[in-house]
């Protein structure tokens, strides 16, 4: 897994905590579920998987609510377009265990191939994560 260098120092921090200093004796908090969430996605895509960008809003019902997230990543070369293929396949079914969370619906959104100058594959997925009370 690659994370684009314009990303968040937050989400290099979550992925690569040696790449952002920390003051000495800082107190490291849990990660919030919307980090293991982003980590979970990730892991799933695989090695294979840049990130694009990652965005979050609030989602609610009448009975529920908690956040819905757009998770943007590239995959790069013949081995990077199988293996999104496979994250695609693999997405719908996948059982997230994020902590006092629940994740409701995980799809793919959009999906772009592009085969010259190198071959590659944008994929957007949508998860929608609710509180488990």
């Amino acid at each position: 897994m690659r994370i684009d260098p314009q990303a968040d120092r937050a989400l290099i921090a979550a992925f690569h905590p040696g790449e952002v200093s920390r003051p000495r004796g800082a107190i490291t908090r849990p990660r919030s579920p919307s980090i293991q969430l982003l980590d979970a996605v990730m892991r799933l895509a695989g090695p294979q998987a840049d990130l694009l960008r990652h965005a979050e809003r609030p989602w609610a019902s009448a009975t529920f609510h908690g956040t819905r997230h757009t998770i943007a990543m590239r995959f790069t070369g013949p081995e990077g377009l199988s293996a999104g293929e496979a994250f695609i396949d693999a997405l719908p079914e996948h059982e997230f265990t994020i902590s006092r969370q629940i994740v409701a619906d995980a799809a793919v959104s959009e999906v772009e191939q592009v085969m010259l100058p190198q071959p590659h594959m944008t994929v957007e997925v949508d998860v929608l994560m609710l509180e488990d009370c």
